[in-house]
């Protein structure tokens, strides 16, 4: 689609216990991304409670509609379109989402635009970089470890995938045994840098002649050596445990990832999900593509476009918005949409 006129996107991002809501400009320009977190609500459990996720969602969604707006300084009138993850996530969250978006775009004769909440997290580093192709993405979050190889805009190919546990689950498990707080990727990634590996645990499918990648025997090993020195009264070190953990994570990561960019000789890199927060991953990231292929580009979208937020859909929708690609008024949540 040819356009001579700035298209802006109210983008609507619901898909686990992030409400957020933001406005962006060309699919780059961030004019407001209002994220209303869950966290604490959440950390009682130790995890993500589905109803209560829900709930939260329908308490904080038309305020966060409205301050993005006010933040944006922008009316309604001036609006181009309204994007919504329609999935993968958890079906309750989702459904507040995609039901929001569809009243407000039905309300104001505004299309709508259905957008996959991982083909937000690539294009997350459209609004620091443009994306050249070809190029790979790793997607690494709490729900995800996926390698998407991508031709073109709006073209993606996963190539690699966990079989398993995603690593930023693995993360929040192995925290809650070493009793640090939920989401504990943040903590363990800060414990890690002031440890050592010494544990040597298991680097899953790292040799392996595929892109798969497999974290629950990570998990279990990390587990049986941490309740077996419990039982056993040793003393173990946290921020070593920390550093053995991450580092079996980064290098199965690292290894992988470089190793698809060399075979699919692509442009560009992109490092994306809650997990692309993570300093050791980045940094390990830099230095080992630094010293094997300097002529690909890594890019790391800012703390704030890294876990859910809306913005990235806004980009993402921009993208669909010049395929043509809309949606009905039938549009549905899909809690198992794959890119």
């Amino acid at each position: 689609m040819e356009v001579d006129k700035d298209i802006y996107i109210l983008a609507i991002e619901s898909s686990c216990d992030e409400t957020s809501v933001a406005v962006v400009k060309n699919g780059k320009e961030v004019l407001s991304n209002i994220v209303a977190s869950q966290i604490n609500s959440h950390k009682r459990f130790g995890g993500v409670v589905p109803e209560v996720a829900s709930r939260h969602h329908v308490e904080q969604i038309i305020d966060c509609m409205q301050l993005a707006l006010s933040e944006a300084d922008i009316s309604v009138e001036e609006l181009t379109a309204v994007a919504v993850t329609q999935g993968p996530g958890l079906v309750g969250s989702l459904l507040i989402g995609v039901s929001a978006a569809k009243t407000f775009a039905w309300a104001n004769h505004l299309p709508l635009i259905p957008v996959n909440h991982m083909a937000g997290h690539i294009y997350a580093a459209q609004i620091v970089s443009e994306m050249t192709f070809p190029l790979m993405a790793l997607l690494v979050s709490g729900g995800h470890t996926e390698l998407v190889y991508m031709k073109n805009h709006g073209e993606y190919e996963i190539i690699g995938e966990t079989r398993d546990d995603a690593a930023g689950e693995a993360y929040d498990k192995v925290g809650r045994v070493m009793g640090l707080t939920y989401p504990s990727g943040k903590e363990i990634d800060e414990l890690a840098h002031q440890g050592s590996d010494i544990y040597g645990f298991p680097r899953a499918m790292m040799k392996e002649d595929h892109y798969d990648f497999s974290f629950s025997g990570l998990k279990s090993s990390f587990i049986n050596l941490y309740h077996n020195a419990k039982q056993r009264e040793e003393e173990l070190s946290i921020v070593d445990l920390s550093a053995s953990f991450q580092q079996s994570v980064i290098d199965v990561l690292v290894s992988k990832t470089v190793k698809a960019c060399q075979e699919y000789q692509v442009k560009q890199l992109i490092l994306a999900g809650g997990v692309a927060a993570n300093k050791g991953l980045k940094k390990e990231m830099e230095d080992v593509l630094a010293k094997t292929l300097p002529s690909v580009e890594l890019i790391v979208p800012p703390l704030n476009l890294c876990g859910d937020n809306a913005a990235m859909i806004g980009a993402a929708g921009y993208t669909e918005y010049m395929k043509n690609n809309f949606g009905q008024w039938s549009l549905n949540a899909k809690p198992s949409m794959t890119l």
